[in-house]
């Protein structure tokens, strides 16, 4: 059975979304120029790497990262590993760190994402997703998150995706 939030719940949590994340980008401005500067350095190109993700009712949003790789044209599809070489040494560092996605703390604080939730996906892979796994899409009824439950008990990057939307909804039930 689904047990969504209530009103109530929801309004605190969106609440605490905003509070936390301009709290959080106060008291990590000095952070983040730095790691812009960083990235200036690091390789010619923008400093934020922007990409459409799906997030809540399937709403496309554009999630930001402060970018780890030279500028390339497989952004929309291709899978990253540990060991790509599109990595900048800076981006390596950014991302073993996770501080490339302290930008999403703006996509927070817009009402895109929320700090805890499924983790979103780009929409080449949600359209492959919805039909491999089982309740794939009940992912979509929630804000999308920073974090997610299934990256908070260690299944980050290259792990089983039915095994991270089972965690995914989990979350959403309890």
């Amino acid at each position: 059975t689904m047990n969504y939030l209530t009103t109530k719940q929801a309004c605190l949590k969106r609440l605490m979304d905003i509070l936390g994340s301009s709290l959080a980008l106060l008291l990590l401005s000095p952070v983040m120029v730095t790691v812009a500067i960083g990235v200036k350095l690091s390789s010619p190109g923008p400093v934020f790497f922007v990409q459409e993700r799906v997030g809540r009712n399937k709403k496309i949003f554009k999630m930001l990262k402060f970018r780890s790789m030279r500028v390339n044209n497989r952004q929309e599809t291709g899978w990253s590993t540990a060991a790509d070489p599109r990595k900048t040494v800076f981006g390596s560092f950014i991302r073993k760190t996770s501080i490339d996605e302290l930008p999403q703390l703006f996509n927070v604080l817009f009402g895109q994402m929320s700090l805890v939730g499924p983790r979103p996906e780009v929409p080449y892979h949600v359209s492959h997703f919805k039909e491999e796994i089982p309740q794939y899409l009940v992912r979509q009824q929630v804000r999308p998150g920073m974090t997610g439950w299934a990256q908070i008990n260690g299944l980050r990057g290259d792990t089983s995706i039915e095994e991270r939307v089972r965690y995914d909804l989990w979350y959403i039930n309890h």
